[in-house]
């Protein structure tokens, strides 16, 4: 059985027990159970008697489509929150034409109950509105922050290389023109910052061409 293994940030390589080769399509079993058709791109190291292999989901689900999922399961939950609280704010004007009157309870009145309840049923279904509408508003936020997500991309993303190579380009080119003078030192630390982005934007794309290295020109897309 192959299972996943956590490697990186973001990223599982698949273990397996057995060899496999480039743009093999094989079923990866997670720690609940489930199994996913996963295509095999690099073996990235053997420890044990295991393989370790970098894959991507056969499907093509990754990271993106699952913010996407999780930005459109929280506009539906907005939308149902935003329904209710139409519904409660309708309720709570039910009986408006008699309380806009304006008159007081008339205690020991046969009225005086109804007022009451009508009171009472207008305050707490006017509280329901205003709680329902806070939550629509809490998952349209939430729902903006996956939608954002779902432009990300990681290392666990074969397009990671291209991106971490533009990063380091970025990275190089500010580091050069902070020692040239072309841009400016902001503080103490400038220099020192710009050097640490181009380290970290080395060392991701170097994880990135370890993972995903050659995958189009080997034909595994």
């Amino acid at each position: 059985m192959n299972t996943y293994s956590k490697y990186v940030p973001n990223v599982f390589l698949a273990k397996c027990s057995e060899k496999h080769e480039k743009g093999e399509v094989i079923e990866v079993t997670t720690k609940y159970g489930k199994e996913n058709e996963c295509i095999v791109f690099n073996l990235i190291y053997e420890r044990e008697g295991f393989y370790y292999y970098s894959i991507v989901r056969a499907d093509g689900f990754n990271v993106q489509e699952w913010a996407k999922q999780r930005a459109e399961r929280r506009h539906d939950w907005a939308q149902s929150a935003g329904q209710k609280s139409n519904e409660y704010f309708n309720r709570s004007n039910k009986d408006k034409d008699f309380l806009s009157l304006g008159e007081p309870i008339k205690v020991g009145h046969h009225s005086e109950k109804r007022h009451r309840k009508a009171i009472d049923d207008a305050w707490n279904n006017m509280g329901k509105s205003v709680e329902f509408s806070d939550k629509a508003a809490e998952h349209e936020r939430i729902a903006k922050y996956w939608e954002e997500k779902a432009n990300t991309i990681n290392l666990s993303m074969p397009e990671s290389i291209d991106f971490y190579e533009h990063k380091l380009e970025k990275a190089k080119e500010y580091h050069e023109g902070v020692k040239s003078g072309k841009y400016p030192r902001e503080h103490a630390y400038t220099l020192t910052y710009a050097k640490k982005a181009v380290n970290e934007a080395q060392k991701n794309y170097e994880l990135a061409k370890k993972l995903w290295g050659d995958y189009l020109t080997n034909g595994v897309v």
